[in-house]
């Protein structure tokens, strides 16, 4: 079973180079100073969200972060999977799938009830392996953003 650690503030120089290439793959530039920032709450343990290292936490292979909501038609708590990030050279082992299998009876112990993601509709690859997780599109509904600042 692959491994999953709680990032702490002392496991910043272990994400920050993985959420870079992360943001790298996905085109988006990202200034190190706003990742920081970005990243700093959740490793000092904010409620709103969280952020997982995978596998050993000394040198991991990936990295997942959520952040929490409240949803009244699922009657509670909703996270949301922010990020989610496995190095290319170790992607297609089943730790996506393992990671996914593990936190959703984890998270529904804490009272979630609830797991939503944004997924690029060109992503077929990680279409299928959040299929196989029980994630579903949902028919009706697109997600939307405006950004604030």
């Amino acid at each position: 079973m692959t491994s999953l650690h709680i990032a702490t503030p002392d496991d910043l120089h272990r994400l920050l180079p993985m959420v870079t290439a992360s943001h790298a793959e996905a085109g988006m530039n990202s200034d190190e100073a706003d990742l920081t920032a970005a990243l700093m709450p959740l490793l000092d343990g904010t409620p709103m969200g969280v952020a997982y290292l995978i596998g050993p936490r000394r040198s991991p292979v990936g990295y997942i972060a959520l952040s929490f909501g409240w949803s009244i038609e699922l009657g509670g708590i909703n996270g949301t999977i922010d990020e989610f990030w496995i190095r290319p050279p170790v992607r297609g082992r089943g730790m996506g799938m393992e990671v996914l299998l593990g936190l959703v009876p984890a998270l529904a112990s804490h009272g979630l009830r609830g797991l939503t993601l944004e997924i690029d509709r060109h992503n077929t690859r990680a279409q299928k392996l959040y299929s196989r997780a029980g994630f579903r599109l949902r028919e009706t509904q697109s997600l939307m953003t405006r950004v604030l600042s």
